[in-house]
């Protein structure tokens, strides 16, 4: 026995080739022992992106095996050579380029099966990208930096450009570097969703139909689509129609005669909710009573729709709804007054007479 090892040392190629040989019957070994006890894990899972990554986990771990005892082979039976650390630096390059690529692929899978599960979802499908992306980088400049440490290159000189360029390209882009980080505030934060009505502080008011990265998009109920960079749409006050609770209130309010009877003005209003669908059941709608008005007694009428794109046509329907039964009940409806005192001393009005202009906004 110990002559054959004498002989083998003799022949150091035949003993590299030998060496190689169980350096492959290691990694296999190594392989099928890993592999059996992560298996136990794996079953106890009900999906497949855990069998994926274990599946492709055997490339990289037979490769880095093998060349671990490449390594330790040329240190034991090897004098020191001069093409022994370029030699060297190559198999650790190898293995950190091995083990990049299988990181980057696990990563493109794994956000690949989260965009399958949240298909219906739109906030992750969006924002899901934008994360694969930034750990793929990540991933690419570690890679990148220990390559260039094995190569003894400093990067201290490609750190400081990399900064000079960075800030550069800041300041050159500041505005689409601010609606980057505003669509990420807005699509972690959630003030709003998809299909859901808001009114910003500048009075816009529509549907959202899309959120990107850059800006967020409103159809309004003109059938305008309005883009709003998400700069703004993060800093800017929005409110949000829709809410967190599926009911939207309208309010209708009409001023009646100091001579009416309140408890007929109230039943009238009420009655003038029957017979449109859209309004909800509960909470019920409801008439109060608000203020003594110059002319009138103000009233108003409370309802809950579910749909704020609704609200123009059913505050349409309410109103007529109201007119109409107003004048069945007898139900005066004031016209603003003002008196008017004539003194015949000089013939002339004393006083103000105004006119009253009635304000209305857009609404469909």
């Amino acid at each position: 026995m110990l002559n054959a090892w004498h002989w083998l040392l003799a022949h150091p190629y035949l003993m590299g080739l030998i060496l190689l040989a169980a350096a492959v019957l290691s990694a296999l070994i190594v392989d099928y022992l890993f592999g059996r006890v992560l298996k136990a894990f794996v079953r106890l899972s009900k999906t497949e992106l855990d069998d994926n990554i274990l599946n492709n986990l055997h490339g990289p771990m037979r490769t880095s095996v093998i060349l671990f005892a490449v390594l330790v082979a040329m240190d034991v039976y090897f004098e020191e050579q001069t093409w022994q650390g370029p030699l060297v630096n190559i198999i650790y390059s190898i293995i950190i380029i091995v083990w990049t690529v299988y990181l980057v692929r696990m990563c493109r899978m794994i956000f690949r099966t989260l965009r399958e599960r949240h298909r219906k979802e739109h906030t992750p499908r969006q924002l899901l990208p934008l994360l694969d992306n930034l750990i793929m980088l990540l991933l690419l400049v570690h890679g990148g930096y220990w390559l260039f440490k094995i190569w003894h290159i400093n990067v201290t000189p490609l750190l400081a450009s990399a900064g000079i360029a960075t800030a550069a390209v800041a300041l050159a882009s500041k505005d689409t570097l601010a609606n980057l980080f505003g669509g990420v505030s807005v699509l972690v934060d959630h003030p709003f969703r998809l299909g859901d009505y808001i009114t910003l502080s500048d009075g816009q008011r529509g549907e959202v139909v899309d959120i990107g990265i850059r800006s967020t998009r409103i159809l309004t109920r003109d059938s305008v689509l309005i883009t709003v960079p998400n700069s703004i749409m993060s800093t800017t006050i929005v409110t949000n129609e829709s809410g967190r609770v599926p009911r939207f209130r309208v309010r209708v309010t009409v001023g009646v005669g100091y001579d009416s009877d309140p408890e007929l003005v109230e039943a009238t209003l009420l009655k003038a909710c029957e017979g449109i669908n859209e309004i909800l059941p509960s909470p019920k709608a409801r008439a109060r009573f608000r203020e003594f008005g110059e002319s009138s007694l103000v009233y108003q009428l409370l309802a809950w729709i579910h749909d704020p794109g609704d609200r123009g046509r059913i505050i349409h329907e309410l109103n007529t709804n109201v007119l109409k039964l107003f004048r069945q009940e007898g139900i005066e409806i004031p016209f603003p007054q003002r008196v008017v005192s004539y003194h015949p001393r000089d013939g002339r009005l004393h006083g103000k007479v105004e006119l009253l202009k009635g304000e209305g906004g857009d609404q469909a």
